[in-house]
C-alpha cells in the first residue's frame, strides 16, 4: 500500500507515466517534477491523494481532470509549467479541498491583480505560491517547515560540520593544528 509516490525527473510519453495507474489507491502524496508532462489526461483516479507536485513540467492547460481523478487534494504545485490564463485556473474551483496552490514562474502570475484575481476565483484556497492574501507565509506545511528547517541547519552545518571538518583533518595531517584552529575562524 504506497502512499508516497516521486517520479521526478522521470520521462513521461503521451501524457503518460508508465506504471502509474489506478492500482495506487492508498496514494496521498505524488510528486511528478520535471517529467515533461503536457497533459493529466492520462491521470488515474487517486480518491486519497492530498499533495501534487506538478512543477516544471509544460502543463497548459486541462486542469478539470483533477477534481475528476483527485477530489481530495489539499495542496497542489503547478510552478514553472505554461499555465498563461484565469479560465485554466478556473477548472480548479471544482477541489474543494484545495487550500494552496503554486503557480511560480507560470505566465500568469505576470498578470496584473494576479492574486487578487486568484484568491476571488478560487475561495477555497488559503495559500497562493506559499503565501496567503495579506502576504503571510504558509506555517504549517510540511514541505516549508522542513525547507525552512534545512536551511538553518544548512547554515549550522556549514559553520560546525561542513568545511572546518576539513580543515580538522587538516589539523591532524599538521602539528600545529591550533593556529589553523584560530585561522579557520577568520576565515569564515
Amino acid at each position: 500500500k504506497v502512499t508516497e509516490l516521486v517520479l521526478d525527473n522521470c520521462r513521461s510519453s503521451n501524457g503518460e507515466i508508465e506504471g502509474l495507474n489506478d492500482s495506487f489507491k492508498e496514494l496521498e502524496f505524488l510528486s511528478m517534477a520535471n517529467v515533461e508532462l503536457s497533459s493529466l489526461a492520462k491521470l488515474p483516479t487517486l480518491s486519497k491523494l492530498r499533495k501534487l507536485e506538478l512543477s516544471d513540467n509544460i502543463i497548459s492547460g486541462g486542469l478539470e481532470v483533477l477534481a475528476e481523478r483527485c477530489p481530495n487534494l489539499t495542496y497542489l504545485n503547478l510552478s514553472g509549467n505554461k499555465i498563461k490564463d484565469l479560465g485554466t485556473v478556473e477548472a480548479l474551483q471544482n477541489l474543494k479541498n484545495l487550500k494552496s496552490l503554486d503557480l511560480f514562474n507560470c505566465e500568469i502570475t505576470n498578470l496584473e491583480d494576479y492574486r487578487d484575481s486568484i484568491f476571488e476565483l478560487l475561495q477555497q484556497i488559503t495559500y497562493l505560491d506559499g503565501f496567503d492574501q495579506e502576504d503571510n507565509e504558509a506555517p504549517d506545511s510540511e514541505e516549508d517547515d522542513d525547507e525552512e528547517g534545512d536551511e538553518e541547519d544548512d547554515d549550522e552545518d556549514e559553520d560546525e560540520a561542513g568545511p572546518p571538518g576539513e580543515y580538522e583533518e587538516e589539523d591532524d595531517e599538521d602539528d600545529g593544528g591550533s593556529d589553523l584552529g584560530e585561522g579557520e575562524e577568520e576565515e569564515e
